[in-house]
């Protein structure tokens, strides 16, 4: 079970993200509003996370408006141990106006079988 933590009343978790071996952990919003993961360009650069020719463009829209990203596969995202291998990530400029290192999105939280508790707030998953 892991423990979040609020910031501007909203829900953050830590991430470990590792692409080609290189890892990083990084303090994620917990979104279950947001359909997919998305991290930081800045904080993806890095590990070594840059836009090469092949990568694939997508718009993501959402309340804050309209942002264009590009998807990339990673070896591995995880909180505190549980996580999944080869998933791909939305890289983005994520400029929402405030400190925010990704977006940790139902595609991850689904998948994992995390279990968000925001009594508590906590998150684990049906492995644990």
């Amino acid at each position: 079970m892991t423990r979040l933590t609020l910031r501007h009343e909203l829900p953050f978790v830590t991430v470990k993200v590792v692409h080609r071996g290189n890892a990083i952990e990084v303090d994620m919003l917990l979104d279950t509003g947001s359909a997919s993961t998305l991290l930081n360009a800045d904080i993806a650069a890095t590990i070594g996370i840059v836009p090469e020719p092949e990568d694939r463009l997508r718009t993501l829209r959402g309340v804050g408006g309209r942002e264009v990203v590009f998807a990339r596969y990673v070896d591995r995202v995880e909180v505190e141990g549980e996580g999944l291998d080869a998933f791909e990530l939305e890289i983005g400029g994520m400029d929402y106006g405030f400190d925010i290192g990704g977006i940790l999105g139902m595609d991850f939280l689904r998948t994992a079988g995390a279990i968000v508790d925001v009594g508590a707030l906590t998150v684990s998953f049906s492995s644990e």
